[in-house]
Formats: C-alpha cells, structure tokens, sequence
C-alpha cells in the first residue's frame, strides 16, 4: 500500500512526535490506551463501511538511519479471533507551508475483515492513516508551569508593620429643599376660600338638593286607637247576642 497526505505542521514538528511514543499514541484517532501498559497498547474501533470492529493492539515506532520511521503494529479482534499485521515506512518532506508524509508498505489481515469489500476496507485504512498524520501534526507537547514542590515550601510574604491608613469617608451633602413659591401658598389659601369646608367635612356632611334622603313618613295616632277600639265594638256586640238569645228562651 502506499498512502500521501499534506499536513500544515513543519516536519520538525512531526519527527518530535513521532520519537516520543506517548504522543504517537494520541495521534492514533480513537484509541483507548490501557491503564499501566506501554504507550500505544490499547483498544481501536475501527469502522468499515456499515461495519464496525474493535481490535487490541499495540503500535510501536522506530526511526531509521535514512530520517524514515518504521511503523509496525499487530493486533486481535476483541470479540473473534482475526488479526491484523502492519509494516509500514513514513517519510517526511518538507513543503510550502508544511510538509508531506508518505506511508508506504504492507498490512495482511484475516477475520471479519477479510469478508468486508476491499474498497472499504481500503479505505477505512487509507482514512485512519490521514487522520494519524494530521494528529501527528496537532500534537504538542505539554508544558506546565513550575510548581512548588509543597504549599508549605511557598514563600510568603511578612506583614506589613505600617498602620493602614483610615478611610476617608467624604461627607454626603443633603438635599437642598427650596420653598414652594408664593403662588402655590395663595392658590391653596383661594381653593380654601372658595370651598369653605375642608375635604373631611365635604365627605362626612350629609348630601343635600337633590341627592338628600327621603324622610321616613310619620305615622298617624289615630290608628293606634282604631288598633284598641275593634276589639270593643266586637265585645259589645258578642254580648247582644248573647243576650238577645237569652230573652227568647225566656219567652
């Protein structure tokens, strides 16, 4: 196989990268590395057309005389028993603005893999490898500032002896509340005038005119005594009955 790709990154860059395994492994795109391993040695997801496998592997990288670097790498299926083998060179030129890499050799594989179509088994290789080159170029070797190897080794400095100078506290200067103008005095004193009564009075006075209450009619005193004299007249006339009958039973 042989595989091209222009990456915008000086070569120096790349060579860093590549004779540091730990930063080869993070160009590696998707790889899970394993907890306690070396760098490179891990879990791979690698997605073929529809397709996807997984494989545990390593990848190990070693530079050659010539300023090539040699990449060789084998790994298993994590749920089977096909296998992958690489032998690949990469070369480094240097070009306008960054610089091409070349990876030429072979690769042989046996599994699930080998029942896939060539070309997208092409091309899942030819992808994987761009995206390495590219994360070759991305990487960058981490600096962290120098820290103190302990808080208690931390300098601090001595207080200051000096008294603290007082708070200057500025005075608030309050409000200036003119007087109302004379014309606001007399207009209050002619609405006073012209009313006659306060807004208190106006409200608890009772209406008058129009508006004044209709006073309850009085009732006439003759009616109490008509009340007493029906019962009289009733009375009296009970009684000449009664003794209107009496006289006929006598006759």
């Amino acid at each position: 196989m042989e595989h091209q790709v222009y990456v915008p990154a000086p070569a120096s860059r790349l060579r860093a990268a590549l004779a540091d395994p730990a930063r080869v492994a993070r160009a590696v795109p998707g790889l899970q590395q394993d907890a306690g391993a070396a760098p490179g040695t891990g879990r791979l997801k690698v997605r073929i057309g529809s397709h996807s496998i997984t494989y545990r592997g390593s990848l190990r990288v070693s530079a050659h005389d010539d300023g090539s670097y040699a990449l060789d790498g084998d790994a298993t299926e994590a749920r089977g028993t096909g296998t992958v083998k690489l032998a690949l060179t990469v070369r480094l030129a240097d070009t306008d603005g960054g610089c091409t890499v070349t990876v030429t050799g072979t690769a042989s594989a046996d599994g699930r893999v080998a029942e896939l179509p060539a070309a997208a088994v092409e091309s899942a290789a030819t992808r994987l490898l761009s995206r390495f080159a590219e994360g070759l170029g991305e990487v960058v070797e981490p600096t962290a500032p120098d820290a103190p190897a302990s808080v208690f080794e931390t300098e601090v400095p001595p207080p200051s002896l000096a008294a603290e100078p007082e708070p200057v506290t500025e005075p608030v200067e309050e409000p200036v509340v003119e007087p109302l103008p004379e014309i606001f005095a007399e207009a209050a004193h002619a609405r006073r005038t012209m009313i006659g009564r306060s807004a208190e009075e106006v409200d608890h006075a009772p209406p008058r005119g129009r508006y004044a209450p209709v006073p309850a009619p009085q009732t006439v005193a003759g009616a109490s005594a008509l009340r007493w004299a029906a019962p009289a007249a009733a009375l009296a006339l009970a009684s000449a009955i009664v003794v209107t009958r009496a006289l006929r039973r006598r006759r």
